[in-house]
């Protein structure tokens, strides 16, 4: 059977990351590939706060291609780092056209959140074009995988298909303000929290698939009120149908790579 395993929000940190993959024998000691038969998500969000998001994203891309000619497949989904990336490479400084009298622009935002110049000066076309067709959504092992918690990915369509392949067009598009807008919808949170949370899960995977969703974008000692540096693992919350495995690597919190078994 094969192994799936998780891990999210690595913002800048290609060191823990793969710590915790030789840690769990995905990679051997030089950091390559071990040829195990497991698949890896990495639920996006490679890039800011920390001091090498290419250097992630590099050993995400050289690992991808090693799995590929064996047992094992390693696969990305976009977080919203990732796109506040690309649309600062993009468009820069560009004014975002609103109604209201706050100048928007994805310079703005991503020195705000944390934009690393290192990133944007490494940061290659060939990887551009990597990262603009991978997909927002996958389902594994009765899994729904994605970056954000939030029910906004139901914008782009009803099924992971639709989903996936409206936010590809998107990103194919030269709209600052189509830009924006998919900044936005990623930056949602907290929708399965509270006393509302397992039935807004539900609905979700109701219309996606999955009976779990796993999700990364928001740290879970957040949502426990410690440290993130005494975190010890994922939290599964709202009635056991959601997995939250944001460590907080950029905080202090550790990367944490989740197994997760069929459910």
């Amino acid at each position: 059977m094969t192994a799936i395993y998780a891990v999210s929000d690595i913002h800048g940190h290609p060191e823990k990351l793969a710590a915790a993959l030789r840690e769990a024998d995905l990679v051997d000691a030089e950091g390559n590939w071990s040829g195990r038969d497991a698949r890896l998500w990495l639920l996006g969000d490679f890039f800011d706060r920390g001091p090498d998001g290419v250097g992630v994203l590099q050993l995400v891309r050289r690992l991808a291609a090693q799995a590929s000619g064996g047992p094992g497949e390693v696969r990305m989904l976009l977080g919203n780092h990732e796109i506040l990336a690309l649309g600062m490479r993009k468009f820069g400084d560009t004014f975002v056209p609103h109604d209201g009298i706050t100048s928007r622009s994805f310079e703005r935002s991503w020195a705000l959140n944390g934009g690393q110049d290192r990133d944007q000066e490494l940061l290659t076309d060939d990887d551009v074009g990597w990262l603009i067709e991978q997909p927002m959504l996958g389902l594994d092992a009765n899994h729904l995988l994605m970056h954000s918690d939030s029910e906004e990915y139901l914008e782009w369509g009803d099924s992971i298909d639709e989903i996936n392949a409206a936010a590809r067009a998107d990103l194919h598009s030269d709209d600052i303000a189509v830009w924006w807008e998919m900044w936005r919808r990623m930056t949602s949170r907290y929708a399965f929290r509270g006393s509302d949370g397992p039935a807004v899960a539900s609905d979700l995977m109701n219309h996606l698939g999955g009976s779990r969703i796993v999700h990364g974008h928001s740290i879970v000692a957040d949502q426990l009120g410690i440290d993130p540096a005494y975190l010890t693992g994922p939290l599964l919350y709202a009635d056991g149908l959601v997995l939250g495995i944001d460590g907080g690597t950029f905080d202090g919190g550790p990367c944490l790579l989740v197994e997760l078994l069929p459910l």
